[in-house]
């Protein structure tokens, strides 16, 4: 079976080290060594990441290369952004949120994964980036946290 493209923003990474959203974070990033899915990051999730505690820098550095799938931040990706902007779906000082948006759709990612719930899992959003992308060509996106696929169908009986 092919694996699941997840395109991660640096919130996946550092919920790993937050009390509140550690199981869930934790969970995924079992999944994802597990071979379940792989990590899609951006030159923005990494620019992220260099202001980050060490302690979220060291659970990156600790996972294996082969999870990761290194997506670049295009002009093609920018001028997406710069659309979701003028759509209304993110204001002009969200861009780095944008961006992500942007460069997971661009790369042809399976799903987004966050816990910025105020500018990437929010469902008004979600719809604004999904009408953007299908007017201007693109495949509409799932966007969901981490507690969605913490969990596979191997947890519990179904």
């Amino acid at each position: 079976m092919r694996q699941i493209r997840v395109y991660v923003d640096t919130s996946v990474f550092g919920g790993a080290r937050d009390e509140e959203f550690q199981d869930a974070s934790l969970r995924f990033l079992d999944r994802v060594r597990n071979g379940d899915y792989r990590l899609l990051v951006s030159p923005i999730t990494y620019g992220e990441l260099e202001g980050a505690p060490a302690a979220v820098r060291q659970l990156v550095a600790e996972l294996p290369d082969v999870v990761f799938e290194h997506v670049p931040t295009t002009d093609e990706a920018h001028e997406l952004a710069r659309a979701y902007i003028a759509a209304g779906a993110l204001g002009a000082a969200s861009l780095d949120d944008a961006l992500h948006v942007a460069t997971a759709t661009v790369a042809g990612a399976d799903l987004i994964l966050s816990w910025n719930f105020r500018h990437i899992v929010n469902y008004d959003r979600i719809r604004k980036f999904n009408a953007v992308n299908l007017m201007k060509g693109y495949q509409s996106i799932s966007v969901c946290s981490p507690l969605e696929v913490a969990y596979g169908d191997e947890d519990e009986a179904v």
